[in-house]
């Protein structure tokens, strides 16, 4: 697997949002008031309205099912069970050294 997109969380979305757009010249995918995609930033990702947190790296799978057992067989924690959302279905683990993650499929 390799990494697919970057997700960062902000309590004041419109504020990050400007922020990027003028301090790095980003653009975004407008997905709504909780949601904006990142466009011309070198990297796939987005930013989600809600409480701070550290930016999840997110990897991309063919086969989510068997992405979670690799990840539990290596000693990862399942944080977020599979889950869907528009575009796809993903998990959240935390990987033995405290980092949280998530591995997405589109099915």
């Amino acid at each position: 697997m390799k990494i697919d997109y970057i997700e960062f969380a902000s309590p004041d979305l419109p504020a990050t949002k400007r922020f990027f757009g003028d301090a790095f010249g980003w653009g975004f995918n407008d997905y709504g008031p909780e949601y904006q995609e990142l466009a011309d930033a070198g990297v796939s990702g987005g930013i989600a309205a809600g409480p701070l947190a550290p930016p999840l790296v997110i990897l991309r799978t063919d086969d989510l099912e068997a992405a979670q057992t690799r990840v539990t067989a290596a000693g990862g924690q399942i944080t977020k069970a599979i889950f869907s959302f528009p575009g796809g279905r993903r998990f959240q683990f935390r990987e033995p050294g405290g980092t949280e993650m998530a591995v997405w499929s589109e099915t």
